[in-house]
């Protein structure tokens, strides 16, 4: 096994050189509108997996894997003649499914955005189930109120004063 950061500067260089060739052109009519989107090595450098796209239909998208594959041997020669490592990697080249998945992602978002109107929707019109506000209020107490302050925190007997001025 080899550092990883090495395995990832070869990789960059293999999409480099990749995708320049792709460039300059070969010679397969079926090749179409190609797009390297990564490269991934193995920790060996043994073998390098190139991720692509292709810009079109479904049956450009064959014909481009059918050239890419047949071409396999030419795109290593390049690689081989590009590179410093006393091994030329082996090349497979994978569909890369990011425009599907992003399809994908979009279709999901819509389909949330749509829920999330309907769910605004129902909420706007549903009525409480049973009064408007649930909380327990505070009681009208200005008919205890005056019967405490009445009470006299100071005779600890309850007793009070007599209106003439006496005690009991």
């Amino acid at each position: 096994m080899v550092d990883a950061q090495r395995a990832s500067k070869m990789a960059d260089r293999i999409q480099e050189i990749v995708a320049r060739r792709l460039e300059r052109g070969i010679k397969d009519p079926r090749v179409g509108f190609v797009t390297i989107t990564d490269v991934k090595v193995t920790g060996d450098l043994q073998h390098a997996s190139i991720f692509y796209t292709v810009y079109g239909s479904d049956e450009e998208r064959a014909d481009t894997a059918a050239a890419l594959k047949s071409a396999t041997g030419m795109f290593r020669t390049e690689v081989g003649k590009n590179i410093t490592a006393r091994l030329t990697p082996s090349l497979e080249f994978i569909a890369d499914g990011i425009p599907e998945n992003a399809a994908a992602i979009d279709k999901l978002l819509q389909e949330a955005r749509q829920r999330d109107a309907e769910s605004a929707s129902l909420a706007s019109q549903a009525e409480y189930a049973g009064e408007a506000d649930p909380y327990v209020k505070p009681r009208d107490l200005s008919d205890e109120e005056s019967d405490v302050a009445d009470y006299d925190l100071d005779d600890p007997a309850g007793g009070s004063e007599e209106p003439d001025g006496g005690t009991r």
